[in-house]
């Protein structure tokens, strides 16, 4: 699997065009893929409310699967309202909002953890065809936090589909939990995350400013991967998607959501960086996958799914490593080229 070359060097503030948060967005909602039931008047896990169990494609009925409909900042206000924090929208389907955990101070294998490499949050809501709301996200929570979280999402009838680690040993101890929840009340799902974040010590937004400068040989970089990265707030990211239509409950998700391998590089100084992301794999490549990234020195963290029951079913393995930027990408892209994907173009 052969990508075409770039030659541009995504450092300055030219990266914060339309196609630059489309790849950002992807990157952050890498981890997002899941089915689960509603709010407070919840229906039972892989059942909308208003909808019969069983109804479309994914859940083995006859119905054609339904499709995401296009929505506009407007749609979203209330929720980001409720949230108490802006999002954006991704190709007018997805509207997203990010948590970054600025509060913590997290050491992983000597090396300080910055929110844009592996500690923030994210939740994105889509809405369907047939009235419904799919929203699904990941929370970097602390183990102090975590049992307080899992009660009020419990609360809130969201459902936990995953909760794992993303980092070898580090200090404190950090959890992500992927929380997912559909049904027809967007603004009750709103406050039911809502509810979980208060129970965190998750920061309020801070102003974006103009992205630093990587000292990384990132022209090399997007050479070697076959494909352009962006610089997001001073973290180096590179995103594939699955090829496949991903299909849950009947519900079929956007292109690349919750069905992408993401790449963060975080410098080091030197040309150095920590790299720190998943590979997402089918059950026939993870072998493979794991043998070329052992095969390049990156460390295995962890293999799960994120979500219960996608067709085709994904499988996620998180990884670390630290050394030469450009050696990083070419331990990572033999693995690449073992999977189905492509890359997500910015």
């Amino acid at each position: 699997m052969m990508y075409g070359r770039s030659q541009k060097n995504e450092t300055g503030p030219a990266a914060a065009a339309t196609p630059r948060r489309r790849l950002l967005v992807a990157a952050g909602l890498t981890p997002m893929m899941a089915f689960a039931g509603t709010g407070p008047a919840s229906a039972r896990p892989g059942e909308s409310p208003g909808r019969g169990h069983g109804t479309g494609a994914g859940a083995g009925g006859t119905a054609e699967p339904v499709r995401p409909v296009l929505t506009t900042l407007v749609d979203w206000k209330g929720v980001g309202k409720v949230l108490g924090r802006a999002g954006s929208l991704l190709n007018d389907v997805m509207y997203r909002t990010r948590f970054p955990r600025h509060d913590l101070n997290v050491v992983s294998q000597g090396v300080r953890v910055t929110p844009g490499l592996a500690l923030a949050s994210h939740i994105g809501f889509i809405r369907y065809a047939d009235g419904s709301t799919l929203a699904m996200g990941d929370m970097a929570v602390t183990e102090d936090e975590l049992q307080r979280v899992s009660d009020a999402l419990i609360e809130h009838g969201i459902a936990q589909t995953a909760i794992h680690k993303h980092l070898l040993s580090h200090d404190p101890d950090i959890w992500w939990t992927h929380v997912h929840v559909h049904g027809r009340n967007p603004l009750a799902m709103a406050r039911g995350f809502r509810a979980a974040f208060d129970a965190t010590a998750t920061p309020p937004a801070r102003p974006l400013g103009p992205p630093k400068r990587l000292d990384l040989d990132v022209g090399a970089m997007n050479d070697v991967l076959g494909t352009e990265g962006v610089n997001d707030g001073g973290i180096y990211k590179s995103v594939f998607a699955r090829r496949e239509t991903i299909i849950e409950h009947g519900l079929v998700l956007p292109a690349g959501l919750g069905s992408t391998s993401a790449f963060n590089f975080q410098p080091l100084g030197g040309g150095r960086a920590a790299v720190n992301g998943d590979f997402v794999m089918i059950a026939s490549e993870v072998r493979t996958v794991h043998k070329l990234l052992r095969n390049g020195g990156i460390s295995l963290v962890e293999l799960h799914n994120h979500g219960l029951s996608e067709e085709p079913r994904l499988f996620f393995t998180h990884f670390w490593a630290v050394g030469d930027g450009v050696g990083l990408a070419k331990a990572l892209r033999p693995a690449v080229d073992a999977t189905r994907v492509v890359p997500v173009k910015n």
